[in-house]
């Protein structure tokens, strides 16, 4: 077991826990951060996603103790940002949402190529958002989604 300071949604917080223990783990079952989903525990399904430094990152796959003092970001606080707000709010418009279980993946796996990139092509968000999956199938929404998030961006 090792104590680990972390900065999460802002906030800083105190966890004991194996360093071997993945990201997703220790928010969900210690920090009480729910909205970050377990799809598939090899990190190719997306609905993990989380910021580490800005950069969207797969946490079933993240020991804890790699992540050292890196800020990190889950869905719960990704509204306090102009634009996870235009995500979720393009999310809204279009209707995203079927099941719901790979949403809080998809918006932050948007939210992180916003971020990188106000003004991208079919295939920028293709390639941003190819390893989330959804099951309902709704990658034309999402696509459509996003391009509205960066028209309101800009």
């Amino acid at each position: 077991m090792a104590t680990y300071e972390l900065t999460l949604n802002g906030r800083r917080q105190t966890v004991t826990v194996d360093p071997a223990t993945p990201l997703l783990w220790v928010l969900r079952d210690e920090l009480k951060m729910t909205g970050t989903k377990y799809g598939c525990g090899i990190g190719a399904c997306g609905a993990c996603t989380v910021h580490v430094s800005g950069v969207g990152t797969r946490s079933c796959v993240v020991p804890i103790s790699l992540i050292a003092d890196r800020p990190i970001v889950t869905i719960e606080a990704i509204d306090q940002d102009s634009v996870g707000r235009a995500v979720q709010d393009a999310w809204v418009s279009h209707d995203v949402v079927q099941c719901g279980y790979c949403q809080s993946g998809q918006i932050m796996s948007a939210v992180a190529l916003l971020k990188s990139n106000r003004t991208p092509t079919d295939k920028n968000i293709e390639e941003s958002m190819g390893g989330n999956i959804c099951r309902c199938g709704t990658y034309v929404r999402i696509r459509e989604a996003i391009k509205m998030a960066a028209q309101q961006l800009a």
